[in-house]
């Protein structure tokens, strides 16, 4: 099961007078990604390099901002992947030293900065999700919005027109339960229609 990140945690390497700054964060998708990397550059404007790897929703990055190609952005990504993470951005901000570390010693740099922010990072599973769209008369709305409070669902958006219309997003595999529990409490006066991205 895919996990994301708690909250960012940040790491600091130093080697032979380079310094690595990591930074392991969760991010909803590659523009979340990209400010989260543009608000480290311009904190670290002397920077030599602020590489960085994404995986969110499906998507990956791997950017070597100038590093030798294949020696930050893709051991940082490969770092992501084992522990199977997902929603999350790793960037790693170099201050060049003066001393050449080679290829090798480059990409256990990075891999070492990513690896040592997730060490002390708070790991979440991510469960799948769905969403539900519920129609009722108006005098079973009241009942129906319980029903949705007591399942730990999030209620989206609420209609009201010839009867009241409720959509609803849970964990996946609480969906079965939830329909079958809404259904016995409307008794039969509640009608299910497709999500809107449907």
């Amino acid at each position: 099961m895919p996990h994301t990140l708690a909250a960012p945690v940040e790491s600091r390497l130093d080697l032979k007078k380079s310094v690595f700054l990591g930074l392991v964060a969760p991010v909803a998708d590659r523009p979340a990604a990209q400010a989260l990397v543009e608000a480290l550059r311009a904190r670290h404007p002397d920077a030599a390099h602020v590489c960085w790897a994404l995986l969110a929703g499906g998507h990956s990055a791997a950017v070597d901002d100038g590093e030798p190609g294949g020696t930050a952005g893709r051991p940082m990504l490969d770092v992501l992947r084992h522990q199977d993470l997902d929603g999350v951005v790793a960037i790693v901000v170099r201050y060049y030293g003066g001393v050449k570390l080679g290829a090798g010693g480059l990409v256990r740099a990075y891999t070492d900065a990513v690896a040592q922010a997730l060490l002390k990072a708070e790991k979440i599973a991510i469960r799948a999700s769905v969403t539900l769209v519920a129609e009722v008369p108006y005098a079973l709305e009241g009942t129906l919005r319980r029903l949705i409070q007591q399942a730990g669902a999030r209620l989206d958006e609420v209609g009201h027109a010839r009867a009241v219309t409720l959509v609803v997003t849970l964990p996946a595999d609480e969906a079965a339960a939830f329909r079958a529990t809404a259904g016995d409490a409307c008794h039969g006066a509640l009608r299910w229609l497709a999500p809107p991205d449907a």
